[in-house]
């Protein structure tokens, strides 16, 4: 109202003074100016604190949401590719009851000629699954793998994000602007998110292990040894100890910082080398970035290859280590390092590389599809 200005003005050029003008008059157009650009300031001050707020208050809401997106993502890339996963398991573990000619051999050539399996096949392995399991053995241990995932992946996609914004203000100035995490950043962020998803999820991925690591019909039977996530939980526990939920934490634990962190590490240095295109809408002066999607899945999927052929070995020598001791397996390590020693004397350096082929042929569309799936999700729930 009139009255409101008029009291306005009494106060605007004397608490005023200095701060907008230097010489400020009383006169109603350069109290009007100061009137104006007070409002100008107090609503860039007012957008910028109920932002803060509102972001404040929306955080727990979108903390849940990147779970679920993350979730989700790794959910229906685990499907997609569960036949592929369920080759490279029993090649890792040899519980499918046929015959490697490579055996024994420690040359690095052995080693390539083994990286599909040795002389076993991905169809003599597709045959022997579907003669002892049926149909439905190319997915055995999906269900359990899934359980694990939705919570392992909603954790690595979120607290990934958290990391990486973490590190990111801990290693760089307020003042610097900087669009996108360095990818030493997103290699420690990586890193550090497998490994809080790995310990919080790991008696799921055991039982994933167990259950899809043996091959019923092995010992003459078509029995499976483990059915379901609670029967492998139910009976490893009686018959082995609670602490036996975690054989093999320690290469997982230790495994998850370079395989994560290279995955997100290599996604993140593509970003910086390749930032996206900009589209021209029919505004020239409105334009904005094209869609992450494709972008993500690309890139992602660069990472999962780099991961998972650097970290095979490793990864070989934790699912040997979830086996031991379970039903129908005889080995026994005493430790990592003892698991290790053992492979290598008995069947040398080409065992850790078993069914690399079939892992990398995996990898690519695996981790493709969780990072094009997380980013359209969070698209669509933005």
């Amino acid at each position: 109202s009139t009255t409101d200005v008029l009291a306005v003005e009494n106060v605007v050029v004397v608490e005023t003074k200095g701060k907008y003008n230097n010489d400020c008059s009383t006169s109603r157009s350069n109290t009007n100016i100061i009137i104006n650009k007070m409002i100008t300031d107090n609503i860039d001050i007012n957008i910028t604190a109920t932002s803060a707020a509102k972001n404040r208050n929306n955080a727990p809401a979108d903390v849940t949401r990147r779970i679920m997106c993350g979730g989700l993502a790794g959910m229906v890339a685990k499907t997609a590719t569960a036949p592929l996963e369920r080759f490279k398991m029993l090649y890792q573990t040899g519980e499918h009851g046929l015959k490697s000619r490579v055996a024994g051999s420690t040359s690095v050539g052995a080693a390539v000629r083994s990286a599909s399996g040795g002389s076993i096949g991905v169809i003599a392995m597709y045959r022997n699954i579907l003669r002892n399991e049926g149909i439905m053995g190319l997915w055995a241990g999906n269900g359990a793998n899934l359980l694990r995932v939705f919570p392992a992946k909603g954790i690595v996609f979120c607290s990934n994000d958290y990391y990486k914004n973490l590190l990111t203000n801990l290693t760089t100035s307020p003042s610097s602007n900087i669009s996108k995490p360095s990818p030493m950043v997103s290699f420690f962020a990586g890193g550090l998110s497998g490994m809080t998803a790995s310990a919080i999820t790991y008696p799921l991925d055991l039982a994933r292990g167990r259950i899809s690591g043996k091959m019923a019909g092995v010992d003459g039977k078509k029995v499976k040894h483990y059915t379901s996530t609670w029967n492998t939980i139910s009976l490893t526990v009686r018959e082995e100890g609670v602490r036996s939920l975690y054989k093999g934490i320690t290469p997982t634990l230790l495994g998850a910082i370079p395989y994560e962190g290279i995955k997100f590490g290599t996604v993140g240095l593509l970003e910086r080398l390749f930032p996206p295109s900009l589209a021209s809408p029919n505004n020239e002066n409105d334009i904005k970035p094209t869609s992450n999607i494709w972008r993500k899945m690309a890139f992602g999927g660069m990472g999962g290859i780099m991961a998972g052929l650097i970290t095979y070995p490793n990864d070989t020598i934790r699912r040997m280590l979830q086996l031991q001791g379970s039903r129908g397996s005889m080995h026994s390590y005493n430790g990592y390092w003892d698991c290790v020693r053992k492979v290598y004397a008995e069947q040398g350096i080409s065992r850790f590389y078993r069914g690399v082929f079939v892992n990398i042929v995996r990898m690519g569309p695996n981790t493709a599809i969780q990072f094009g799936t997380y980013e359209l999700l969070k698209e669509l729930t933005e």
